[in-house]
C-alpha cells in the first residue's frame, strides 16, 4: 500500500513538472513584475486565458484529468459531475469532461450564466441538472470568491459541492479587508468551506522546476520567486 502511495506521489510530481514546462512554453506562465489583485508585485504571472487554441486547451484538459484520476485513486475525491463557473470555468469544465470521457470516466457537466436567461428554458444554469457530488473546475483561486458563489449555486440546486480542481495553487496568503491573513484561498476553501482542492501544480512545484533549470536567467527567477514566497507564502 505504501509503495502504491509513493508511486502515485511521484506521478503527481512528474505531472506538475510537465505542466509547469507546458505553461511556460505556452506563454501562460511568465516572469517579470506583475501586480496581483491583492496589490502585490509578483515575480511571476499565470494567465490561463492564454490557453487559447484547441491544442493547448486539449492538453490542459489532459493535465486536469490525469491529476483528478490520480487523486481519485489515492483519496476520497469521488465526484459525480462537473461544474464550470462563468466565465473561465465554462470551457475548462467542457474540455475536462471530454478528456475524462476519453479516459473512460464519462460524467455530466453544467455551467452557469452571469445573467439569467428570460426566454426559452430561462434560468442561469446550462447543461446537466446539478445532482450528487459536484466538482468545480476553475483556473486559479485568488480569494475563494468564485468557489463560494459556485457552492451557493450548487447547494441551491440540491446538490453537494464536493471539491475544486484548479491549475495552479499560488500558495500565498489571502487578504481580508485589505489585510494579509495567515492562510491561502485554497486553505480557506479546504478548512472553512469543507471542500477538497486538487491542483495540477503548486508554487513549490514551480520552485522545484526553476531550481533544476540551467542558466543565470532561471536562477534569477528562482531567487525572486523564492523571496516572494518567503514574504507572502503559506505552508
Amino acid at each position: 500500500m505504501a509503495g502504491q502511495e509513493i508511486k502515485k506521489t511521484r506521478q503527481s510530481s512528474a505531472l506538475a513538472q510537465d505542466f509547469v514546462q507546458f505553461a511556460i512554453d505556452s506563454g501562460v506562465l511568465k516572469f517579470g513584475q506583475f501586480k496581483t489583485k491583492a496589490g502585490r508585485m509578483s515575480p511571476y504571472f499565470f494567465n490561463a486565458g492564454l490557453f487559447d487554441d484547441g491544442a493547448k486547451l486539449g492538453r490542459l484538459a489532459r493535465f486536469y484529468a490525469q491529476q483528478l484520476l490520480l487523486e481519485e485513486e489515492k483519496s476520497q475525491l469521488h465526484f459525480d459531475m462537473i461544474f464550470g463557473p462563468a466565465y473561465k470555468g465554462i470551457p475548462l469544465a467542457a474540455a475536462v469532461s471530454i478528456e475524462l470521457a476519453r479516459l473512460g470516466r464519462n460524467l455530466p457537466f453544467a455551467y452557469n450564466r452571469k445573467e439569467a436567461k428570460d426566454h426559452g428554458e430561462g434560468g442561469t444554469l446550462v447543461g446537466s441538472p446539478l445532482k450528487g457530488r459536484v466538482l468545480i473546475v476553475d483556473d486559479v483561486m485568488s480569494a475563494g470568491t468564485a468557489a463560494r458563489e459556485s457552492i451557493a449555486i450548487i447547494r441551491a440546486a440540491g446538490a453537494t459541492p464536493h471539491a475544486v480542481a484548479i491549475a495552479l495553487d499560488r500558495q500565498e496568503k489571502a487578504m481580508e479587508n485589505g489585510v494579509d491573513v495567515n492562510y491561502s484561498a485554497v486553505q480557506y476553501v479546504t478548512n472553512q468551506l469543507g471542500l477538497q482542492v486538487s491542483a495540477i501544480a503548486r508554487l513549490t512545484d514551480l520552485l522545484d522546476f526553476l531550481a533544476l533549470q540551467p542558466g543565470d536567467a532561471m536562477g534569477e527567477h528562482h531567487q525572486q520567486v523564492m523571496a516572494y514566497r518567503e514574504r507572502y507564502g503559506v505552508d
